[in-house]
């Protein structure tokens, strides 16, 4: 072994990346972390925060507090109104009439919302428990009530009736519900997914360019509230402003619970490619990681509003979504 000193000479590869300063990664700063979706977060701890039974006492109490006090005060009002201009008290009246009126019909619309969501859930129990079992009855009549849920609707009459023509050859519980889900529900299963990617891409266009501090979360909030809407209404729940609002709840408790929310760089990186992050602005990159908890949020709503639980068809994949919603707005946003 010869001794030398001096420099020690190595070739580089000329197609090696990164041999120019100009085709270098940028070096990660340690002080600025990376985009964490702090939108989506924020909304995730706001609706899956569970208040105490005393503060839900005094804003149920503060609720008949006021009403009763606004009942009395417009009560008041009309009298002596019809006390003094007869036919202007009356008009008051009519009015407060057709109100009243059409909150009952807001109150009753919103309590079938909620039954006909009872029912979806008391289905996919009950379709959970004949699968367990392998209980051929019980799976014979979860699809028979799948079939009454969907009666009248035009997107599912030839599924209801390929079910009605396959379900007697059919003599295990898997397989019947393997063919409910088959031919039943897979067109509702392609409609939500495309709700998920529109409300993923959404979510991160508009909160990787409103510039404002809350107006990312008001944006985030809203357009997952309407995609689990939009979703429940596929699925046939047709949920209304309160049952919007419980689905939002129960799905964001079951993502914070399991430790969903918590996205990564990781998640990103095999899906837009390696690095793409740290090639990004910061703003951009937390509207990319929105929309992928977005997307998270969408797959957690598919399996509470679906009637059946994935077993013959694939559960969608989250990556998947990602890559079909967002990879469009990476590319953009390099052009």
């Amino acid at each position: 072994m010869s001794d030398r000193k001096g420099p020690v000479l190595i070739d580089l590869d000329e197609s090696a990346p990164g041999q120019t300063p100009s085709e270098a990664p940028p070096v990660p700063d340690p002080e600025s972390p990376g985009p964490r979706g702090e939108a989506m977060t924020t909304v995730a701890a706001l609706t899956s925060r569970r208040s105490s039974r005393l503060a839900r006492w005094f804003w149920a109490l503060l609720g008949m507090l006021v009403g009763t006090l606004v009942s009395i005060a417009a009560w008041r009002f009309v009298t002596d109104l019809v006390a003094s201009v007869p036919w202007l008290g009356w008009a008051v009246t009519a009015l407060m009439a057709l109100f009243a009126l059409v909150v009952v019909m807001i109150v009753v619309k919103e309590i079938a919302v909620i039954s006909r969501l009872k029912r979806v859930d008391a289905l996919h129990r009950a379709a959970d428990a004949a699968l367990a079992g392998e209980d051929l009855k019980a799976a014979r009549a979860v699809t028979r009530d799948l079939a009454a849920l969907y009666k009248g609707r035009d997107d599912t009459r030839w599924g209801r009736e390929r079910l009605r023509e396959r379900e007697a050859e059919v003599f295990d519980a898997s397989g019947l519900l393997g063919v409910a889900e088959t031919e039943l529900l897979a067109p509702l299963d392609a409609a939500a997914r495309r709700e998920v990617e529109a409300a993923a891409r959404q979510v991160a266009a508009v909160t990787a360019l409103v510039p404002l501090a809350l107006a990312d979360v008001v944006a985030a909030l809203s357009a997952n509230v309407r995609m689990i809407r939009r979703i429940a209404e596929i699925y046939g729940g047709r949920s209304g402003t309160l049952g919007s609002w419980r689905l939002l709840r129960a799905v964001m408790s079951h993502l914070v619970a399991t430790g969903a929310v918590a996205v990564a760089d990781d998640m990103l990186e095999p899906v837009l490619g390696g690095g793409i992050l740290a090639k990004l602005s910061r703003r951009f990159g937390e509207g990319l990681m929105n929309g992928a908890l977005t997307a998270r949020v969408g797959v957690a709503a598919i399996e509470v509003c679906r009637p059946l639980p994935f077993a013959r068809r694939k559960r969608p994949s989250v990556r998947e979504i990602i890559r079909t919603s967002l990879s469009g707005l990476v590319q953009t946003s390099g052009k």
